[in-house]
């Protein structure tokens, strides 16, 4: 009874998705302000539709009801109560149904907080939204429904995928979602726009929020799934250009040019035309993503296996999305000349050289990451890119990126002078020379060139700061209050930079990892990384849905034992499938990671995987520094509120 319900409510939220969407976009051309208003009112009903429909897929997990073919094939009774929910979401399927919730959580978002819009802006938004939902619930209802009914049912189901029962994976997906899908709205500003006609100061204050919010959860997202594979695949590494993950880098990237534009909108109210390209980008980036993720084109661990149907009807809506507004961007670019003026030495000029860096990265990962799959479908080419193609193209897109990190914010608007912001930056400068020359000395050049950069960024961002605070050029007391005062903008915006620099250290520290992958019988020993690792014991262990060999290994330094690792490897019985658990430990500096890789026939040991990881825990830090930041942003009451209008000048008034 309770699926047919979900499945009941999931068709009642497609009419209501595409009756908000068509009542949302012609109201405000009809001067209709009833229907505007009705507009909020189906983007809450439609909400409640939606999540009707989830929490009866959850239910159906939680209570295995494997007569729904959804949980017989991704859930088991033997599966712990929390993967039985997250399985709800590891497929096909049931990832199809939280994107549309995510969605209309957008949708729902802008009806309750979107007061401060103009009744026409905010009525068209949220027909933008109900379009985009109504495809997507169109396509999970017709040939992706997670509510159908098999019979008989099976005495169990098969289980959860094995990999994905890890508390990581209970947030990595709806975090990663809501930062794809939650760029709908900064897509849906620009369409909304674009119909209008009319982008301004306030248009960019509207928008910059909304994309922010995205920005910051597709941050944490990446970084859950990175911070996830490190520690539950056994590679040892945190990001491998597996063409999954640069689905995910690409929107990411994007996004964060999107913010830069929104400034440069609100502040000068130039860029229009750039903004809004990006904002159109950005969601087709992430549409663009969920087509590769369904589609079957890309083979990678995170990947779903799709019929070929779905496949194209993935691919026909992101065609209608993308196509249908790009012809209204090329319709409307006219009127998107930019009023404010701004000299080619200012923050302006570096924001939009920003951009271009950022904008490249996107396009030689876009590239390196689509050609493949399209060169063995179009001719028949097997072609392999992997991480040598990509390190070796993005790093020097990287680092002239990473330099105008440093100098930008401390530029003037409109028009700056660049021998004062140097004057104030000779401290970053010298420590990063400094670092440079003394890892350079030990030949570890591309270390050294990560290193610096992220030592340059970091010290930039908080020489930015003391400057502001007037730091040793004022009494404490006047450097305290004026901190106190820096806006919450601001602040975040330093965290920004400073958690992306965080993070350039921890990756240019991996590049200094140490590894051996060797054979031990209890009670031999090896040496990595200056510390003597001994494998102890091997022995059995229980699992609730698994059984497990476990080893014992013993990590010392000048003799003396400080640490105990437990790497194992897992039988899942049902799917008769062997996963790998690492063992982990950090001190917040460097990461000790064994992995219990085998047991070769014969060798009476173990196969271990060592590493020594040096930095690999800023990685992630800086991933959370960012995030934080931005939502310290978000907290400044600036960036929640409507810039005032601008005021017309009286009719005959001499300028």
């Amino acid at each position: 009874m309770i699926p047919e319900i979900g499945h009941f409510a999931l068709a009642l939220a497609v009419a209501i998705a595409l009756a908000q969407g068509v009542i949302g976009i012609f109201a405000p051309g009809l001067r209709d302000a009833r229907a505007m208003r009705a507009a909020p009112a189906l983007a809450i009903s439609h909400f409640l539709a939606i999540t009707a429909a989830f929490l009866a897929l959850i239910y159906a997990g939680v209570v295995s009801d494997f007569t729904v073919e959804n949980v017989a094939d991704f859930s088991s009774s033997a599966v712990p109560l929390i993967y039985r929910i997250t399985g709800t979401w590891g497929n096909h399927d049931g990832s199809m149904l939280l994107w549309c919730f995510i969605l209309s959580l957008c949708g729902v978002t802008v009806a309750v907080f979107g007061g401060n819009l103009p009744a026409s802006l905010r009525a068209r938004v949220l027909g933008v939204l109900g379009l985009i939902s109504g495809g997507f619930l169109l396509f999970t209802l017709s040939v992706s429904d997670p509510f159908i009914r098999i019979w008989p049912p099976p005495l169990d189901g098969a289980g959860v995928n094995p990999i994905l029962q890890d508390p990581g994976l209970a947030f990595h997906p709806p975090v990663l979602y809501t930062g794809y899908v939650g760029f709908s709205v900064a897509f849906a500003f620009a369409i909304a726009a674009l119909i209008e006609g009319r982008i301004d100061a306030a248009w960019g204050r509207w928008v910059r929020p909304w994309a922010l919010i995205s920005w910051c959860f597709l941050t944490s997202g990446i970084a859950l799934g990175s911070w996830w594979s490190y520690y539950t695949l056994g590679w040892g590494g945190y990001w491998f250009w597996d063409p999954v993950e640069n689905a995910a880098l690409l929107p990411w990237l994007t996004g964060t040019a999107l913010l830069h534009c929104a400034i440069v909108v609100e502040k000068r109210e130039a860029l229009k035309a750039w903004t809004v390209l990006l904002a159109i980008a950005t969601f087709s980036l992430s549409l663009s993503g969920t087509f590769l993720v369904r589609s079957g084109i890309l083979n990678s661990v995170h990947s779903f296996a799709a019929a070929p149907n779905q496949g194209l009807f993935i691919l026909a809506l992101l065609a209608i999305t993308i196509g249908g507004s790009l012809l209204l961007f090329a319709v409307r670019a006219p009127a998107l000349a930019a009023s404010g003026f701004y000299a080619p030495l200012s923050r302006e000029s570096a924001l939009v050289l920003n951009n271009i860096f950022l904008c490249s990265i996107t396009a030689v990962v876009f590239v390196g990451t689509l050609y493949p799959p399209f060169a063995n479908l179009l001719f028949g080419i097997q072609l392999s890119v992997g991480a040598p193609f990509f390190n070796q193209t993005v790093l020097p897109l990287a680092a002239p990126l990473i330099i105008a990190m440093g100098i930008g914010p401390m530029m003037a608007w409109k028009r700056a002078a660049l021998v004062p912001v140097l004057n104030r930056l000779w401290l970053a400068a010298g420590v990063a020379l400094l670092v440079f020359l003394v890892m350079a000395a030990n030949r570890h050049i591309i270390a050294a060139l990560g290193l610096a950069g992220g030592a340059w960024v970091v010290l930039a961002a908080l020489s930015d700061v003391a400057e502001r605070v007037r730091l040793f050029h004022a009494s404490p007391s006047v450097t305290f209050n004026r901190l106190l005062a820096l806006p919450r903008a601001a602040i975040g915006a330093t965290l920004g930079h400073i958690g992306f620099g965080v993070m350039v250290l921890g990756m240019a520290g991996m590049t200094l990892a140490t590894q051996s992958v060797i054979v031990l019988k209890p009670g031999q020993s090896t040496m990595l990384g200056g510390y003597k690792w001994t494998l102890n014991d091997i022995h059995d262990a229980p699992g609730p849905n698994y059984s497990q060999r476990v080893a014992d290994i013993s990590v010392a330094d000048n003799g003396k034992v400080f640490l105990n690792l437990h790497p194992s490897r897992r039988f899942f019985s049902a799917q008769k499938v062997i996963t790998n658990d690492a063992a982990i430990h950090t001190n917040g500096f460097q990461d000790l990671y064994a992995v219990f890789a085998d047991e070769p026939p014969g060798s009476g040991g173990a196969e271990l995987r060592l590493n020594r990881h040096p930095l690999a825990p800023e990685i992630w830090f800086g991933g959370l520094i960012m995030a934080l930041g931005g939502g310290i942003s978000l907290s400044d009451r600036r960036l929640r509120v409507g810039a005032p209008s601008r005021l017309k000048k009286p009719a005959g008034a001499v300028a």
